[in-house]
């Protein structure tokens, strides 16, 4: 593997009706003001960097926060469904407490097995895993140069335990709020994580 750069962002706040902490998976869901302006605070900071591709989620907050990111750059935006957020099934849109009241019991196993629980037609953070681990050797294969990939709270955590070899029953314990940036050093020994969620 050729030395490289990975500048691994989450998108944006996102427009929510409430306040309240929802199950937001793959709900298409755009920016907020507050979103917008992150994403154009990560393009001013970003800026000095040598970014030779840019890759992100296929779900249009990810897409926008972006677009905002390379709108100054000769580099096009590559979105990929395989770097979408976990697929939460029958609780998307449902809030923690909602689910909490209606499926107590599953409420709980979920949070006893974090990495492997399946809400009914969704993934686990395993599931996830696998499909966002492939996805991002394919594009440190496949891509020359620094790369800045624009995901999400999840496809984040997931990356970031796999690169620093972290249980994925310990994904959690990595904070990744709306429009944080994380860099990752490639080279031939391995990784190196040389920030998170900055």
């Amino acid at each position: 593997m050729d030395t490289k750069t990975i500048y691994l962002v989450r998108h944006g706040k996102i427009q929510l009706e409430d306040g309240q902490r929802r199950y937001i998976g793959q709900l298409d869901l755009l920016l907020s003001d507050e979103g917008l302006r992150q994403a154009h605070l990560l393009q001013k900071r970003l800026e000095p960097a040598d970014i030779a591709a840019v890759y992100c989620s296929d779900l249009s907050r990810s897409r926008q926060t972006a677009e905002i990111i390379a709108a100054h750059r000769d580099v096009p935006v590559k979105a990929r469904q395989d770097l979408r957020e976990i697929a939460l099934g029958e609780w998307e849109g449902s809030t923690f407490a909602d689910i909490a009241r209606r499926f107590p019991d599953k409420f709980r196993a979920r949070g006893a097995d974090i990495a492997y629980y399946r809400v009914p037609g969704g993934e686990s953070f395993a599931d996830c895993g696998k499909r966002v681990i492939a996805a991002f050797h394919d594009l440190l294969v496949s891509s020359p140069g620094n790369i800045l990939i624009v995901g999400h709270a999840g496809v984040n955590r997931l990356l970031l335990c796999h690169v620093l070899g972290m249980p994925l029953a310990n994904l959690f314990r990595i904070v990744q709020e709306y429009g944080c940036l994380n860099i990752i050093h490639c080279a031939g020994f391995g990784y190196q994580v040389r920030a998170v969620n900055s």
